[in-house]
């Protein structure tokens, strides 16, 4: 992943500067240019002092860095004027804004909103900036994007851990109890999902380039969003790396989505990487993994963990 320039959201409170930290870390990591823009809290209008305190936050990111920062002003959370600052960067950093309203229960919250309209990934700040990242757990559901994301992930940050993540989906077995299967045949299917699910996560390692750090997997079943997060604390991921799918706001209320669970229940940073995005490199992604992995994705608990 290339990273040249960085747009990076905040309301200029303490809370929120989480994602200017990190965003300037990025930013030295990859000599990337970053740009601030000062967005009010939704509901609240905009402080009378905030470009002159904007200025004043970049010029310090300015000497600590010894990079070039611009600075913007938007006078709300305005999806279509955030999307259009959105356009010309690499990367979006923001700090995670948990909205009560109606909007953001039948629309999702503002980064989910921003999302659909954003081609570039998204990445949201909610833990204090402590150095780099050191341990990357990347969501993979075996479609021809998960090679993208993969390595996409390992792109990030180079020198953090990296580890491969998929759950198998229990609603295929649900359904053979449903049809009164016998206990034998239903174990025997769960344990060659499992199976199937070993092979294409090691297929999916062996793709990838080498990495200086090890590459780890882990297996288990559930429900993604849940298993994620479970899998995340086990393993103290400081950031999950997901594709996500473009849906609409009423698919995403429906049917809810991995991304929204991981952000509802996780506390890590999550990096959102639209499909959009990813597609750009599938094709070449599907012909290096082989076709055992171009299958339909499989549903995603933390069970098993191999290093390769």
């Amino acid at each position: 992943m290339s990273i040249k320039s960085i747009l990076a959201l905040t309301d200029l409170s303490a809370r929120e500067d989480v994602a200017v930290q990190r965003a300037g870390q990025l930013a030295a990591m990859h000599r990337a240019a970053i740009k601030l823009l000062y967005v009010p809290t939704h509901g609240q209008p905009a402080q009378p002092g905030a470009p002159a305190r904007l200025a004043d936050m970049a010029r310090r990111l300015e000497d600590r860095l010894g990079l070039r920062v611009r600075t913007a002003s938007a006078r709300a959370f305005e999806l279509e004027e955030l999307a259009a600052e959105a356009r010309g960067a690499d990367l979006v950093v923001l700090p995670h804004r948990h909205e009560r309203t109606t909007a953001a229960f039948f629309r999702g919250q503002p980064v989910l909103r921003l999302l659909r309209r954003c081609r570039c990934p998204v990445l949201v700040a909610r833990q204090p900036l402590a150095g780099p990242y050191r341990h990357i757990l990347v969501a993979v559901d075996f479609s021809a994007a998960s090679q993208a994301l993969v390595k996409l992930a390992g792109e990030f940050d180079p020198q953090a851990g990296l580890e491969l993540f998929h759950a198998v989906g229990m609603m295929d077995e649900s359904k053979l109890r449903s049809a009164e299967a016998p206990e034998v045949a239903v174990r025997a299917y769960r344990q060659k999902r499992l199976r199937d699910a070993r092979q294409r996560i090691v297929a999916l390692t062996d793709s990838f380039d080498a990495r200086r750090n090890r590459v780890l997997t882990a297996i288990g079943r559930g429900d993604p969003g849940r298993q994620t997060v479970i899998q995340q604390e086990h393993s103290g991921a400081d950031l999950v790396v997901l594709g996500k799918k473009r849906s609409s706001a009423w698919e995403d209320f429906l049917c809810g989505s991995v991304a929204h669970r991981v952000l509802s229940w996780g506390s890590s940073d999550v990096l959102l990487v639209p499909q959009t995005w990813l597609q750009a490199t599938a094709p070449v992604a599907a012909r290096r993994i082989g076709s055992g992995i171009a299958r339909p994705a499989l549903p995603m608990r933390p069970a098993e963990r191999s290093a390769s």
